[in-house]
């Protein structure tokens, strides 16, 4: 299959997405309303949310200029097989790895996780539907993987010290824990305040992309923020985000820490950059200097910043295709492979 083939089917991909989730399809419905049954935090809304950020991201021109930066791509002939081993934190998490590996013309072993084994399936079957050359390409499994040149693995950092040393002689990328960060300068509107909410509680925090701490100026009132972070109060309906919710409060009530409750959400101000589910750090700062020694500190940890400067605010989980995970060019390291 020719790059050409490849980038109009996952462009094709992109379009019906978008027809289906307009349409309101039944089929797409049916497979976006039973998530939660398998995984409670996989919500309609956050499924709905994953889908629309991925079809939004597969126009031919946003493909067509993501590649643009690999003319070797056209002369890619013999084809390796990725081992892809997913995480299962977000729903549909792993699909930019999968896109990457089938782009790049390499065929794919996915082991997808048992907390988000309906949906990467799902798309596939939808991609060998437009081209199906893709069949011969796909393979998914739950059990160990075999037969691959190569592996991108993405786990908790404990896991990432058994997939350092299992697939140490293969061509790899290991992901660990990553958060991302928020910084307040003082003068943002009230909409853009509003579109921070997005990034802290879209898949409940869960995602590495999510805000989970927020630099702010000294002196800075986070009623601010709470005014403005009121529709997304509803979280606290979830069953497993209210037990993380009374969990953490009643901690901090028992160690007699200082913290603040929006009702909803747990403000405590903290060094750290990674926060429970139902909690956000803050850390004040005094200057701009002080504030890049701080977040220098914690640079390895960071998956991305939210600010002015930095990703737009409310667009940390609408990464761009050429946005890489752990600031890693997947689809350089998939050419390098020898």
């Amino acid at each position: 299959m020719k790059l050409e083939e490849r980038v109009s089917a996952f462009a094709a991909l992109g379009k019906k997405l978008r027809e289906l989730i307009n349409s309101g399809d039944s089929k797409l419905s049916e497979t976006v309303n039973c998530q939660h049954l398998k995984n409670a935090w996989f919500t309609p809304e956050n499924v709905r949310f994953a889908i629309s950020s991925i079809a939004e991201s597969l126009t031919e021109e946003s493909i067509k200029k993501w590649l643009s930066k690999y003319p070797d791509l056209s002369n890619v002939n013999q084809p390796k097989t990725i081992g892809v081993i997913m995480a299962g934190n977000i729903p549909l998490v792993g699909f930019h790895d999968f896109m990457c590996s089938l782009i790049t013309g390499n065929r794919i072993i996915a082991k997808t996780s048992s907390k988000d084994s309906d949906l990467i399936v799902y798309i596939a079957q939808m991609l060998c539907e437009i081209n199906s050359e893709f069949s011969k390409l796909i393979d998914f499994t739950q059990n160990s993987l075999s037969g691959f040149d190569a592996v991108i693995a993405t786990g908790s950092n404990n896991t990432s010290r058994y997939f350092e040393y299992y697939f140490e002689k293969y061509p790899h990328i290991i992901r660990k824990n990553r958060n991302s960060i928020a910084v307040i300068d003082g003068d943002e509107s009230e909409q853009e305040l509003k579109e921070l909410s997005r990034d802290v509680f879209s898949y409940f925090g869960l995602g590495c992309r999510n805000v989970s701490k927020i630099y702010i100026p000294t002196g800075y009132k986070l009623n601010n923020l709470i005014d403005n972070w009121n529709d997304y109060a509803n979280v606290i309906n979830n069953n497993k985000y209210a037990n993380n919710y009374d969990f953490y409060k009643a901690v901090f009530l028992v160690n007699k820490d200082k913290f603040i409750d929006a009702g909803y959400l747990l403000l405590k101000e903290e060094i750290a950059i990674s926060s429970p589910v139902s909690v956000l750090y803050y850390e004040y700062y005094d200057s701009k200097t002080e504030l890049e020694t701080n977040i220098e500190k914690h640079k390895n940890n960071i998956q991305c910043i939210v600010s002015k400067n930095d990703v737009p605010f409310g667009k940390s989980q609408n990464p761009h295709l050429w946005d890489y995970a752990d600031g890693i060019d997947t689809i350089d390291f998939l050419l390098k492979i020898k």
